[in-house]
């Protein structure tokens, strides 16, 4: 019979997973269908696909896998997030292949497609490096400070895979996908720069502003779920 501790530990993680895989699919499906400029700082506009508003909810995902589970299993939830993306591209991809119903306008399907497809290619290769970049990262801080210093692993791995992820997408999604909105009439550079920095700083202030729920979050489920010590991890094994 499974025990109240095991079935809560499987609770849990199925319900990071789930938000993990979901906030993944809206990505994929709302992409760079819209842009939202959330306000400046120092005259510096935030400006941020509406597909990535919840994208950082993933990093604190893994962080929590990674911190109660271990580095294998984030990786293994990785790898099953880009899956995903392939299964989302290749019903995109067969949505278009098939015959419409006659009569029928598909143009809001073309659109979505056409922006879905150069944001999931690009957002593959930016994912599949910037999670295993977090993961890594995650826990080379925690070994360098001997499972001390919660706040430091949560930051100091999202920060760094957060600009290889904005710096990815805005990079692929105009040289491989023609996506962004740039203005033909102006210098690209700057317009690519404006992108990835308006990009990070929203990633920025999301990592800084989920540093006092992480921790709590972190305490809590490791009382609830009963991981031995600071710094322990689940076992698969564990009942």
């Amino acid at each position: 019979m499974t025990s109240p501790v095991k079935a809560r530990r499987e609770a849990v993680f199925l319900v990071l997973a789930g938000l993990f895989l979901g906030t993944l699919g809206m990505l994929n499906i709302l992409g760079l269908t819209r842009f939202l400029q959330l306000g400046s700082i120092g005259g510096w506009p935030i400006v941020v696909a509406v597909g990535a508003l919840p994208y950082p909810v993933t990093f604190l995902c893994t962080d929590l896998i990674s911190e109660l589970w271990g580095e294998e299993k984030a990786n293994q939830l990785v790898w099953v997030g880009l899956l995903l993306n392939g299964w989302v591209l290749l019903i995109l991809w067969l949505g278009g292949l098939l015959p419409a119903m006659p009569g029928s306008d598909d143009t809001t399907f073309r659109t979505i497609q056409q922006l879905s497809f150069g944001s999931i290619g690009a957002s593959m290769v930016a994912y599949l490096t910037a999670q295993f970049v977090d993961v890594r990262m995650f826990h080379f801080w925690k070994r360098r400070t001997n499972g001390k210093a919660l706040w430091l692993r949560n930051n100091g791995s999202t920060l760094v895979s957060q600009l290889v992820d904005t710096s990815a997408v805005v990079l692929i999604s105009h040289f491989a996908a023609h996506v962004l909105p740039v203005n033909p009439d102006e210098a690209l550079l700057p317009q690519l720069g404006s992108f990835i920095a308006g990009g990070y700083l929203f990633k920025l202030l999301a990592a800084l502003a989920d540093t006092l729920p992480f921790i709590w979050l972190t305490g809590w489920l490791r009382s609830w779920l009963d991981v031995p010590g600071e710094g322990a991890e689940l076992s698969t094994e564990s009942p």
